[in-house]
Order: structure tokens, then sequence, then C-alpha cells
């Protein structure tokens, strides 16, 4: 994998660099001071990822990720580097709209080894996500799948022994049709601002239920990103305080680096519970830790999206959900950024379907409005 790192700081640059010469399969060709100066290396490197720093002189990130698309250059994948200022957080929540992989944090810690130690466990998982993704790439010949909604085919060409199980499969669904959810609730972790950008603004503002979300994220961005999502969607959204009650046609997220759980007022009532618990899953937020409150407070009660992110969070939440009759969505592979949680709890047996990431909304209003079909 060919690297090109952009940072307008000296010794972050060396720091960055060095952390990622470490790491096997991952040659660095080349080093930027600014946005201009990464595009024109762009140019003659051809690097397969670029780590820009969201915050330079004369091009920031969000520039250079604009002239990037404007000149045409599908299979660079770029990594947001960000400090935790609110500023920077408002410019990677457009970055990742924009097409970002994902993004990291500066290290705060004075110490340089603790400082090489934490961008060394940043980065690890993405470049492997990211080699997998080029790896694809390659296999498929730079070329991604019609995004079609998954399923059985039921046109003139379906088999008779296709029809006659989607026949047995629909009358089954018919009879044990699970009530309908009082409560969406949505896991997501690599490619989350993206997906949730194209998934909240296409929920009805009348949707009768509210939406509580967990996107692994650091803190200051979680605000970011609830206040870019509200300047786009008919439902309200923001980032969760404490104690406060859940409501319909509103969608929660998560503080970054608290976990959030759902507890019950006095009167019954869903409101949050935000916690400094361990993290789970590597993660805090963690979606483990929203399913299985959910299960103990409000069980039977939700409908479960998982979308695109690394890793297996969310799965063993999802199995306690399950057993109280949740109806579970999981994004499909061709429309993940990385198809790590969706493919967890899929290969679990917990998913009652799977889908691009376009047909879901549709799939939640009907699952609420309708029940299940």
């Amino acid at each position: 994998m060919k690297v090109l790192v952009a940072d307008d700081s000296v010794l972050f640059r060396r720091l960055l660099a060095d952390v990622l010469a470490t790491i096997p399969g991952v040659e660095i060709v080349g080093t930027a001071a600014n946005g201009r100066i990464a595009l024109q290396k762009v140019k003659e490197l051809s690097p397969d990822l670029l780590t820009l720093d969201i915050e330079m002189p004369e091009l920031d990130g969000v520039g250079v990720i604009d002239a990037l698309l404007r000149q045409g250059y599908p299979k660079l994948e770029v990594l947001v580097v960000s400090s935790t200022s609110p500023r920077a957080g408002d410019l990677t929540m457009q970055a990742m709209e924009r097409g970002a992989f994902d993004f990291i944090s500066k290290p705060e810690a004075n110490d340089s080894d603790q400082a090489r130690r934490t961008l060394q466990s940043d980065l690890v998982p993405r470049l492997r996500a990211i080699a997998h993704r080029l790896e694809v790439r390659s296999i498929l010949g730079g070329k991604r799948s019609q995004e079609q909604p998954s399923g059985p085919s039921t046109g003139p060409d379906a088999s008779p022994e296709q029809t006659s199980v989607e026949r047995v499969a629909g009358r089954m669904q018919r009879i044990f049709r699970p009530a309908r959810p009082e409560m969406v609730l949505i896991g997501v972790s690599t490619g989350g601002p993206k997906a949730l950008g194209e998934l909240l603004p296409a929920l009805p503002r009348d949707l009768g239920v509210p939406i509580v979300i967990v996107q692994h994220m650091p803190p200051v961005f979680t605000k970011s990103l609830a206040d870019s999502l509200a300047s786009k969607c008919l439902v309200r959204v923001v980032e969760a305080v404490q104690g406060e009650a859940i409501v319909a046609n509103t969608a929660y997220i998560a503080p970054g680096g608290r976990h959030l759980r759902l507890d019950t007022s006095a009167d019954g009532r869903p409101v949050v519970n935000l916690s400094d618990d361990p993290p789970e899953n590597n993660c805090r937020p963690a979606v483990d830790c929203l399913l299985r409150s959910a299960a103990n407070r409000i069980p039977g009660r939700s409908l479960a999206v998982i979308l695109t992110g690394m890793g297996n969070d969310g799965t063993l939440g999802l199995r306690l959900l399950k057993r109280h009759g949740c109806y579970a969505i999981a994004q499909d592979e061709a429309s993940c950024v990385v198809y790590g949680m969706p493919k967890s709890i899929v290969d679990a047996g917990l998913a009652d379907v799977v889908l691009p990431l376009n047909a879901i909304a549709p799939h939640i209003v009907a699952a609420v409005r309708e029940g299940r079909r």
C-alpha cells in the first residue's frame, strides 16, 4: 500500500510517517506540508492512501477532498487526521460526508512513545480494512456491484422451486408478524457519517418513533455529526443528554467517549442514561451497551439496524434483543465502507434482512407504520 502523508506540522508528519513505516505492507511514497502540495503529489505519486490533516494552510482537508473529487480519483482512499477542536470536528464530518474512509484523532499525549502506541493502535485496523478494500477492488477490476435489495428473485426468471420457497416464507412471515417497533436502534462505525447522511434524511418527519444511534467516535466529533445531520434531516437530530426523555421523531446520538444506555422513568418512559464505564469491544460508546439495555428495559419493542463498521460490536447485544422478538436489519456488503459489524450479525444468523443502504429507510418506515410484511 503506497501512502502519502499530508500534515502541516513537521514533527507530527515525521511521527506519523515513522509509525506507518513500521506497519507491514506499507510504503511511504511522500509527504506534503499543505493541501496544495498534497494535490500535486497525488498526481505525481499515485498513492493508494492519503493521510490528510484536516486543518492545513493554503488548502484545508475538505478543500483537498473537493479537488480530488473534481479531478477524479475514485480509487484513492483518504484517512483524515484531526485535532479535537470543535472546528476540526466540523471539518472532519464534512470530509466524511464527502467520502473519506475514516478518521483518527491526533494523540494528545506529551510522551512520544505513548503517542506512537496510540497511533499504532488506531492505524493498524484501519489500514487492514483499507487493504481489504484495495484487494477486493483489484479482484473486481474497480467495478462495484449494483446496489439492489437483497433477497430471492420473484421475477419471470425465478425457478419454480424458488417461488415455492418464497410463498412458504411469505405465509410464515404473515403468521409470525412481529409487533410494530416503538424504537429504532442503530449501530455504526467506519463509514458511519456518510451512511447516516443518506439514511436519516430519507426518514419522514412524522416517523412516529424515536431513533437512538451509537456511532463509534471520540468526544467533540459526535456533536459535529449531530449538527451536520440536523441540517439535512426532517426528524430532529441531537447529541444525547443525560436523563432526557426519549421522544418520537427525534434521533439521539450517543456522545463520543460515553456509553448510552436506555433507562426508564417512574412512569415507564425511556430516558437516556450516559456512563463512563470501561470500553466494550475497544469502543466507548459501544453498540452492545445500547442493545443490551434495550433488551433489559424495553424488551420486544425495538427494531435494530447494524450499518457499516469494523469489528463485531453489536452482535452480543443483538443476540440478547432477538430473544425478545427484536427485528434486525443488516447493511449489505456492496454498500458498506467496511463489511465488519453487519457481517458479524449475518454470520451469527441474527439478521432478518440484509439490504443495501438506499433500501433501509423505506424498510424502517414500512416496519414502523405497517408492521413487518
